[in-house]
């Protein structure tokens, strides 16, 4: 497959850079990669932040919790087998409570008619299935299926970990999956570059981690909002290939399109090592094709939109948080930040590994702290849990001797799994409510993320950091300067981790037990899913739009600051009904904060007036009287995760129309796919305008096309009105969606 694409790819691309707006220029590494994917290449608009690209991906990957209600889309469409390569993972369902063995036991139970349904879901469809334990699926994909210069789409914000073996893999709602599973092309905006020249070289305490917290920092979680971040430069050529991927990993908390590395020696070493070496020789082969041009390096300004410059030879330890992965700040300067902010000194858990941060050279580095201080008898003074990425770095680990150095300073080991960094981390130590603070070398940070408690305050760091930290006890600990005392007295200062192999001198220790390839015909394999059951529900079409204005809509809820989607759809405890869509609706806007109260999840019923209301039982109300509604929000809506079920759960309870600042890019696209419509404020002030009893009429929307403008009225108790102008970024094929009431619609009727 790898061979036949490089062949399209290197004549796709003479065919684009000949056209007159082209003109033969030089290329960086993404425009090879979207240009060489175009469904038209010499028919297709290429203006960087403003075209609607049309592309063809080689491959799709689902995560469990994602994957059900994508599967059921795929179910509804009529398609049998999959168009390109797909693969489900599950790792988000197993909880961490009591450790690997026990919690695998506990998931395999608890999740069965679950697992059931991927499973079979998956053979009926052509999909290859990765059991429980198997891995978590950003590191099973780069270990097995990941190949420079691919493009890939995953149900998953965090699928761009596959960018450190220089393919754009981008994270998508599930609706998006099942097109390009169906046949269709995927459409994305043409995303503007930024270019980030790497120099110098990591060393003593500085981790890859380290680069992305500092640029989280720099360029916020809104800089790389429809953007592509692509890394080059001396320096990246000195980063290994799970270092580059735990910076393209953590590149979702830019909101990114993707981020992604060139190809070099580090990939090719890392593709032999995976047992891919007929893979690695045709790289080296085509590595034009898997680089920018060398002009492009030579004067970055001029081909990418923006060019940050980073010496990795004076980059400090970098600690973000808490609340949100921008707010970053190097090592040395923590202590001063948690004093100054009256947060809680004391660390109440420390956790190591999660997709971001589990390969060979992290839990290499982080198992030399542990021999540093066991053999003076020191052990971790907090909780210390450990999340291997795979069963492939599991087994290494185990053997290679890193496991056993962990857990003689006290690391408990979980499955295989996402376990805490996404909420499924089942705390018995801490209340709801009670301000705590814990370090991570997770990605993502936002209250209750972890353990659903909205008090923990989380801070992220490199294994080693959370390591070195964690050991002195208190977040204002600096292993840099600051000493350890041993349990005889005895002062004792932390060396930095040695420099550890990228990848183990034994090779790694190999197991597919947990794949489930499909069968040649799948046709006969039966999808089961019991009517009676409160985890799966089969779908029923939305419907279309009746071809008249909204009129005097309520305010379900105007929401303040920031709302993710882990604020629109908490994860944690909800996970199970990830494949029901009315129970888990039932958590819609929980997170929420309330504009006029202050108050999460909270609203106002505006059929009887009554304050304080559970906000998805009031939306239930008004859809039993047969009404839509709208949610007005702030900037950046929608970001994070990728889940759909953020846009479905509205779409499900009546929600006709999203009115924002501005949104997160995933999240727009599946509120177009589910026939919401997105809409931005034409002035954002006018944001101030919305009352808490408000009606809000849309106008024009029978005329609504690409470019153009919606007129809205506010309406507001006592008879007074404004009118103001929203925006929107719909192209022709996505009002379809809207009319069709939901691109699913589109498709299965077409």
């Amino acid at each position: 497959m790898v061979s036949k694409l490089y062949a399209i790819m290197q004549d796709r691309l003479a065919r684009v850079v000949k056209r007159p707006d082209m003109d033969g220029r030089p290329l960086t590494l993404a425009e090879k990669i979207l240009f060489s994917h175009l469904d038209d290449p010499l028919g297709q608009e290429l203006k960087a932040g403003d075209s609607m690209l049309m592309l063809r991906p080689d491959r799709v990957a689902m995560q469990d919790a994602t994957a059900q209600m994508a599967l059921l889309q795929y179910l509804s469409s009529g398609r049998q087998q999959t168009a390109v390569p797909t693969s489900v993972h599950c790792d988000h369902l197993i909880r961490a409570q009591e450790g690997a063995a026990k919690d695998m036991t506990t998931a395999l139970d608890e999740n069965r008619e679950v697992y059931d349904f991927l499973q079979t879901a998956s053979a009926r469809g052509g999909i290859g299935f990765w059991k429980p334990g198997a891995g978590i699926i950003h590191q099973v994909v780069l270990e097995n299926y990941a190949f420079p210069g691919g493009l890939m789409i995953g149900t998953d914000s965090h699928t761009p970990n596959a960018g450190g073996l220089g393919m754009l893999a981008c994270g998508v709602g599930g609706a998006d999956a099942v097109d390009v599973m169906a046949g269709l092309p995927w459409e994305v905006k043409y995303p503007k570059l930024i270019g980030v020249y790497l120099t110098g070289e990591l060393s003593g305490w500085t981790a890859p981690k380290d680069v992305i917290c500092y640029l989280c920092g720099l360029l916020t979680v809104k800089g790389g909002t429809n953007r592509i971040i692509e890394y080059f430069g001396p320096g990246a050529r000195t980063i290994s290939c799970t270092g580059k991927a735990t910076i393209t990993n953590m590149g979702a908390e830019l909101g990114a399109t993707t981020s992604v590395f060139p190809f070099d020696s580090a990939m090719e070493a890392y593709l032999r090592a995976t047992r891919r070496s007929e893979l690695a020789d045709l790289a080296v082969k085509y590595r034009r094709l898997l680089e920018a041009d060398a002009e492009v390096e030579k004067n970055p300004a001029k081909y990418y939109d923006q060019v940050v410059e980073i010496d990795l030879s004076k980059l400090e330890p970098y600690v973000v948080g808490p609340h949100s992965p921008d707010t970053a700040r190097p090592l040395s300067k923590l202590a001063k930040d948690v004093k100054e902010k009256g947060w809680p000194e004391k660390i109440s858990a420390a956790l190591v590994g999660s997709c971001t941060n589990s390969s060979y050279e992290d839990i290499s580095r982080a198992a030399d702290l542990a021999r540093q201080v066991a053999k003076h008898g020191l052990k971790m003074p907090v909780p210390f849990l450990v999340t291997p990425g795979s069963e492939q770095v599991y087994q290494t680990i185990k053997r290679d001797g890193q496991m056993e150095a962990l857990e003689s300073i006290g690391a408990q080991v979980l499955a295989n799994a996402c376990g805490p960094c996404i909420g499924q981390w089942k705390r018995q130590d801490i209340k709801k409510g009670e301000t705590n603070t814990i370090l991570s070398s997770f990605n993502r940070n936002f209250p209750a993320r972890n353990d659903g408690n909205p008090e923990t305050l989380s801070f992220i760091g490199s294994p080693e950091t959370v390591i070195a930290v964690a050991l002195g006890g208190k977040i204002t600990f600096n292993p840099l300067v600051d000493e350890l005392t041993t349990p005889s007295g005895q002062k004792v200062k932390l060396s930095a981790p040695q420099k550890a192999p990228a990848l183990p001198e034994k090779g790694f220790a190999v197991s597919h037990s947990g794949y489930q390839a499909p069968p040649d015909d799948g046709s006969h394999v039966e999808v089961r899913v019991d009517p009676s059951s409160n985890r799966l529900q089969l779908l029923k079409p939305f419907a279309k739009w009746d071809g008249k204005d909204f009129d005097r809509l309520p305010v379900l809820m105007k929401i303040k600051g920031k709302c993710t989607t882990d604020h629109i759809s908490p994860a944690g405890v909800w996970l199970k009904f990830r494949g029901h869509l009315d129970n888990i609706s039932d958590n819609m806007f929980t997170g929420a904060i309330n504009y006029f109260t202050g108050d999460a999840g909270k609203t106002l019923n505006q059929l009887t007036g009554e304050a304080g209301q559970s906000t998805p039982m009031v939306a239930r109300a008004y859809k039993a009287k047969g009404l839509r509604w709208v949610v007005v929000g702030d900037e950046n809506y929608g970001e994070g995760s990728s889940r759909e079920h953020a846009a479905m759960s509205p779409r499900f309870l009546g929600a006709a129309a999203i009115i924002v600042k501005s949104f997160a890019r995933i999240h727009e696209t599946n509120l177009k796919k589910q026939g919401v419509l997105p809409l931005t404020f034409a002035n954002p002030a006018d944001y101030d305008k919305v009352k808490e009893t408000d009606k809000i009429s849309l106008l024009g929307i029978k005329d609504l096309a690409p470019k153009t403008s919606v007129t809205a009225i506010l309406h507001h108790e006592g008879g007074g009105e404004d009118k103001i102008l929203l925006n929107h970024s719909l192209t022709e094929e996505q009002i379809k969606w809207f009319r069709a009431g939901s691109a699913l619609n589109l498709l299965a009727n077409g």
